[in-house]
């Protein structure tokens, strides 16, 4: 039953090893070893950049700059007023920008997703092969502590049979069972 069961073990983790060398080659063919993208399309490339840009400090403080000097030269008297209140030309600037972002964040986000997917499913399979691990190793434990146990066992026998044959040369009293 053990060597079954270990033989089982053995070849489920030969599957699972050959597996994860199999994923981790295609985790590598999709990307360099400093952690950059290795073969993206242009469309992945831009979305990726669109949603670093969008996705920053630099571009939230500058856009907050341009929105407040929007407003503040259509509110006050300083220039021609090309936009006034309530600033339709800023809203459809505004929504044409967001527009058009949000498709590109949304496609780097879902290529964001696909790689944690991945992941993902590498460390699952880490841990089953974990799991496999320890479980053999249990297998071993178990049978160390019976080999000990036969031992223990054999040796325990033999002194009482040495006991039994000595008290049986003294001439003493033998206790059965």
């Amino acid at each position: 039953m053990t060597n079954l069961l270990t033989e089982d073990l053995r070849e489920t983790e030969a599957a699972l090893l050959a597996e994860l060398r199999e994923q981790r080659r295609k985790i590598r063919e999709c990307w360099v070893g400093d952690g950059s993208p290795g073969q993206l399309t242009l469309g992945q490339k831009i979305a990726d950049r669109v949603a670093a840009t969008m996705g920053s400090w630099r571009f939230i403080i500058i856009q907050s700059g341009i929105l407040l000097v929007w407003v503040a030269l259509n509110v006050t008297m300083i220039v021609y007023h090309w936009d006034p209140y309530p600033f339709i030309l800023l809203n459809l600037a505004l929504s044409f920008q967001a527009a058009y972002a949000a498709p590109f964040i949304m496609m780097s986000q879902n290529r964001q997703q696909d790689i944690d997917r991945r992941a993902a499913e590498g460390d699952h399979q880490v841990n089953l092969k974990a799991e496999l691990e320890i479980e053999l190793l249990h297998q071993k434990v178990d049978a160390l502590r019976e080999k000990e146990f036969m031992i223990l066992t054999e040796s325990v026998r033999r002194l009482t049979d040495l006991l039994v044959e000595e008290r049986a040369s003294r001439g003493g009293n033998v206790p059965e069972g």
